[in-house]
C-alpha cells in the first residue's frame, strides 16, 4: 500500500514503517505496528533457569533434531 507522502511527514513515518489493519463498520484503520523494545540476552537469560550440568553444543543440536522429527510425526509441520 502506497501512503501520500504528506500523510507519512505528517506522521513521522518512514518507508517500510509496517502497519496492523483494523476493519471498522465503516472502512479500516492503520495503526503502525509497534515493534517490542529491543533487549540484550543478557537481560533475559537469566529467566531460563537451568540447574544441571551444562549441556554441550552437541548435546543441544541432538534434542533441537529430537523434538523436529516428533513434531514432525504428529503432523505439525
Amino acid at each position: 500500500m502506497i501512503l501520500p507522502k504528506s500523510i507519512r511527514d505528517a506522521h513521522r513515518w518512514q518507508p517500510g514503517t509496517e502497519f496492523v489493519v483494523e476493519e471498522l463498520p465503516d472502512g479500516i484503520m492503520l495503526r503502525p505496528l509497534k515493534p517490542f523494545a529491543p533487549s540484550h540476552l543478557e537481560y533475559v537469560a537469566g529467566s531460563l533457569r537451568y540447574t544441571g550440568k551444562a549441556k554441550t553444543v552437541a548435546q543441544m543440536d541432538e534434542a533441537i533434531r529430537t523434538e523436529v522429527k516428533r513434531r514432525h510425526a504428529r503432523g505439525r509441520y
